[in-house]
C-alpha cells in the first residue's frame, strides 16, 4: 500500500467532503467515501488483507470508524470479511461483471427512458455539463473518469423519481466502476464510449424515450461484450504463464 505522499488527494478529498454546506456527515461517512475511492482506484489491492492498523494510521483515524466504513463497503459489495482473517477487497471476475451488467440492462434503459420525459431544465443542464466533464477527463486519462461516468448515467436516471430504482442503480454503478476502468484501459475505447454517450444524451434531451431505451441498452451490452473478451484473454494469458 503506497504512502500518503503518493496520494496527496486523500486529505483534500476528506476536507472537501467535510466542508459540504448544510450537510451533516460523520467521520464514518467520509471514511467510507475515501476508502471506496482507494479501492476503486486500485490503491488498495484486491484479495489482500486490509491492514486496519496501518490504514487507520495512514488516514490519522482510529480503527472504530474505519471498521464501520469497511462494514458499509462490504454492504456495497466492494469488500468481503472472513472470520479470523479480516477484510479483503473483492476480486474482479467475469461472473460478477456478467451479473452487474445484466442487472443494469434490466433497470437502466427503462429508467432513463422514463426520466427523459419528466426531466426539468436544471436536470437537463446537469446531464449536459457532466458529460462534458466526463469527455474532458477521459481525453486526459484522469482518475475522475469513474466517478464522472457514474454521475452521467445517474443524471439520466434520477429525474424519473423512481427512488428505489435510482438507489439500486447507484449501487450497481459503484460495483461496476472497476469494470468500467478495465474496459476503458484499451486505447480508443473512450472515444467509442464518448460517441455512444452523446447519442444517448441527444435522444434523452429530445425526450425520445424509445431511442433512449434502445441506445442505452446497446451501450451497456457493448461494454459487457468487451469485458467478456478481456476476461477470456486474461484467462488465456494465465494458462500460458502456467505452461511456460
Amino acid at each position: 500500500m503506497a504512502g500518503l505522499g503518493d496520494r496527496p488527494s486523500l486529505f483534500h478529498l476528506m476536507n472537501r467532503m467535510a466542508a459540504a454546506p448544510l450537510e451533516v456527515r460523520t467521520l464514518s461517512d467520509r471514511l467510507t467515501e475515501v476508502v471506496r475511492d482507494m479501492i476503486l482506484s486500485g490503491a488498495i489491492a484486491p484479495e489482500v488483507p486490509i491492514r486496519q492498523d496501518s490504514l487507520a494510521a495512514e488516514l490519522n483515524v482510529s480503527k472504530i470508524p474505519l471498521r464501520e466504513a469497511l462494514v458499509r463497503l462490504e454492504q456495497d459489495g466492494l469488500v468481503v470479511s472472513h472470520a479470523n482473517r479480516g477484510f479483503f477487497v473483492r476480486g474482479m471476475s467475469a461472473a460478477e461483471a456478467e451479473e452487474i451488467y445484466e442487472l443494469r440492462l434490466q433497470l437502466e434503459p427503462d429508467a432513463a427512458a422514463q426520466a427523459c420525459l419528466v426531466a426539468d431544465d436544471a436536470q437537463r443542464a446537469t446531464a449536459q455539463r457532466v458529460l462534458a466533464e466526463l469527455d474532458a477527463a477521459a481525453a486526459a486519462h484522469l482518475p475522475s473518469v469513474g466517478p464522472l461516468n457514474r454521475a452521467f448515467h445517474m443524471a439520466l436516471v434520477q429525474p424519473g423519481q423512481r427512488v428505489l430504482t435510482a438507489e439500486i442503480t447507484a449501487r450497481l454503478h459503484v460495483m461496476a466502476d472497476r469494470y468500467v476502468r478495465k474496459h476503458l484501459e484499451h486505447k480508443g475505447r473512450h472515444l467509442t464510449a464518448e460517441v455512444e454517450h452523446r447519442e444517448i444524451l441527444q435522444a434523452w434531451l429530445d425526450r425520445d424515450a424509445d431511442a433512449v431505451r434502445r441506445l442505452a441498452n446497446a451501450h451497456l451490452a457493448h461494454t459487457l461484450r468487451d469485458l467478456r473478451e478481456e476476461f477470456e484473454l486474461d484467462a488465456a494469458e494465465a494458462v500460458e504463464r502456467k505452461a511456460s
